[in-house]
């Protein structure tokens, strides 16, 4: 027997180009070494694990079949990338993934041209692949549109949308539905790959199509019962009739982790001379690490984790999250009025609604990845005298704008929305930060707008937003702990549009919005210490201003500088404008505003992000004292001792 060890083959793939050189009996030991690689690398860097060791096959054999980057392969949000960018150049930093100048956790296009469309929000794939495929079609070039999208992101309308304008893409667009959770077929066996095979296979689609124009001749009801007959029976075999009334051939379901059923079925699907094709594959999260395998989550996000036993790295105990404290703020509020209820858009668990869900499940609701249609949902409850909680991530309300203008805000509807991740996200970087919502927000009629600075704050807000019946109102909170104070015993309703006074000074003012109120404090102590007294104040709310409150601020101190977790046009611009209108700053106020800069910024430790932002405590002290006039060695020491 021989013992010698087998040569790695993945040493020998640094593009698919090398991948496409190996003999089809090679896969397996090429897709059994990506797996280990990229358990080896989550182990390292945390990040999404379940999702691509679903995929690993899958991501081979597409890279076999297909000519990438020719053919455009596109992959739906994002999270099942790791392997495909192991086979893409990028083995050599795998190990910097999420990390502050590293590989990004999603595709990404400026990182390579096997990247061609940037992804981390879902349900955008095949939108992006038709039009690589559109774009090759109208230009004369050669190349597919691939689109790679679970069935979770299927659940959304935009899918769809896309898929009902596919046809002109003709076989130059490939949609393969990739199935983790077995929801719309039973398991596969050798029978339906049988005829996953058959059916994608030239031979089938050159009798089928001969067939069909033969059945136009027929008389009309022959006619249109062979074609209820054929839909019919390709329905019953494969659940795809929904697919092929969209204008797709539908092809499987096919074993996502058996190369000998992929492999043919994709060469047959390239090769075919039909219309867009869908290929539904059905695999399993986190397939070949058994603490995935066995995980309720299959380990979708992970921390670092020790490869041999799975045991994630645990953070050391500390104060409750925001997360946590809106749940269970919620669930209190819910326990007080059977009106409340909650909605969230595929993020249950992300949003603290799966422990809401536990207490009230009659009142709480999962529409799927459809955040457009949860806003919608929300106002039509609203509308009815429920009280709606719409808990959403900042960065993913930004998909249903429209309709919280048009459904909510215009008609004065009182939904409230729950904004987690505000801010910015760290690892997940610009695709996740929570960075817009102020401004969007802010600049609508009827709408309230109010930012927790701690944990206590989001209870009082929470509470408020349940009393507030008069219109529309969001809260906005970060990710991660919160800064440890004490829960209250009793909520507070806060009064709308009145802020607060945590520091009192008399030569610079802080107007701080949200978490950053403790950098602001921290701030006040070195600019104190340099005989500069300053006033803090945690304005609460973007909108409504206090404007009272904002115009003595702005009218007894020399200089003051707005503070806030989000983009230009949010507090700091409605502050200047009330300034500018009511000409506070002609008696030569000083008047500054920070915000996050005007970029997307890549992934980091959030306080390194805060930190480039300018929006820590040192951030503060530098545009006071450069506000002042102050020297360069009276900044740098005033930063230090923040």
């Amino acid at each position: 027997m021989d013992h010698r060890p087998t040569t790695p083959l993945l040493d020998q793939v640094n593009v698919p180009a090398d991948l496409r050189a190996l003999k089809p009996e090679q896969l397996r030991q090429l897709a059994d070494e990506l797996r280990q690689e990229t358990i080896s690398a989550v182990g390292v860097t945390g990040g999404h694990l379940g999702s691509g060791l679903g995929v690993v096959e899958l991501t081979t054999a597409i890279h076999y079949v297909f000519n990438t980057p020719q053919d455009k392969l596109v992959w739906d949000v994002g999270h099942q990338c790791y392997p495909h960018k192991i086979l893409t150049g990028r083995r050599d930093r795998i190990r910097t993934l999420r990390q502050g100048g590293g590989l990004s956790g999603f595709t990404k296009r400026s990182e390579s041209e096997y990247d061609p469309f940037g992804a981390a929000h879902s349900s955008t794939s095949i939108s992006a692949a038709l039009g690589f495929a559109i774009a090759n079609k109208m230009q004369g070039r050669p190349g597919k549109g691939i689109a790679v999208i679970g069935d979770g992101a299927m659940s959304a309308g935009m899918a769809y949308e896309a898929m009902n304008n596919a046809r002109d893409a003709g076989n130059r667009l490939v949609v393969i539905l990739n199935d983790n959770d077995m929801s719309i077929a039973p398991p596969v066996g050798g029978l339906s790959a049988y005829l996953a095979r058959l059916v994608s296979s030239r031979e089938f689609l050159t009798v089928r199509d001969v067939l069909r124009k033969l059945a136009r001749k027929l008389p009309r009801p022959l006619h249109s019962a062979a074609k209820k007959t054929d839909e019919f029976a390709r329905g019953m075999a494969m659940g795809g009739t929904l697919f092929e009334e969209l204008g797709f051939y539908y092809v499987g379901p096919v074993d996502g982790h058996n190369l000998d059923q992929l492999i043919p079925v994709l060469e047959n699907v390239r090769d075919a001379a039909e219309g867009p094709c869908l290929v539904h594959v059905v695999t399993q999260k986190g397939k070949g690490y058994a603490p995935a395998e066995n995980a309720a989550d299959k380990y979708h996000g992970v921390q670092k984790f020790d490869v041999v036993t799975g045991a994630q790295a645990k953070a050391p105990p500390g104060p409750p999250s925001y997360t946590n404290v809106f749940a269970q703020a919620l669930i209190a509020e819910a326990a007080r009025d059977p009106k409340v209820c909650a909605i969230t858009a595929a993020m249950p668990s992300g949003t603290g609604l799966d422990k809401f869900a536990d207490a009230y499940p009659d009142r709480t609701f999962d529409v799927g990845i459809a955040e457009q249609h949860a806003v919608t949902f929300a106002a039509g409850l609203a509308a009815e005298g429920m009280r709606p909680f719409c808990a959403i991530y900042s960065t993913f309300l930004q998909r249903a704008y429209d309709q919280v203008v048009h459904d909510v805000a215009i008609q004065n509807l009182p939904v409230r929305f729950a904004m987690d991740r505000a801010g910015l996200v760290g690892a997940d970087g610009s695709t996740h930060a929570g960075s817009f919502d102020i401004t969007y927000l802010a600049t609508l009629p009827n709408m309230v707008v109010m930012a927790a600075a701690d944990e206590a704050e989001l209870v009082h807000m929470v509470h408020t937003c349940a009393l507030h019946d008069s219109g529309p109102i969001a809260v906005r909170y970060p990710r991660g702990n919160g800064t440890g104070v004490a829960l209250p015993a009793t909520p507070e309703r806060l009064e709308i549009g009145k802020g607060r006074i945590v520091r009192e000074g008399k030569k610079v003012a802080i107007l701080s919005l949200g978490t950053r109120l403790e950098e602001a404090l921290k701030a006040a102590d070195a600019l104190d210490a340099r005989g500069l007294s300053t006033t803090v104040a945690d304005l609460r709310f973007a909108k409504p201003l206090d404007e009272a409150l904002i115009r003595r601020l702005l009218t007894i101190h020399d200089v003051a500088v707005t503070v806030e977790e989000g983009a230009i046009g949010g507090l700091g611009a409605h502050v200047l404008t009330l300034a500018s209108d009511e000409g506070l700053t002609d008696a030569g106020l000083k008047l500054r505003t920070l915000r996050l800069p005007d970029i997307f910024q890549d992934q980091d430790k959030p306080e390194k992000q805060y930190a480039d932002a300018g929006l820590d405590a040192a951030g503060i002290v530098t545009t006071v004292l450069t506000a002042l006039r102050h020297n360069n060695t009276g900044i740098e020491e005033a930063g230090a001792r923040a």
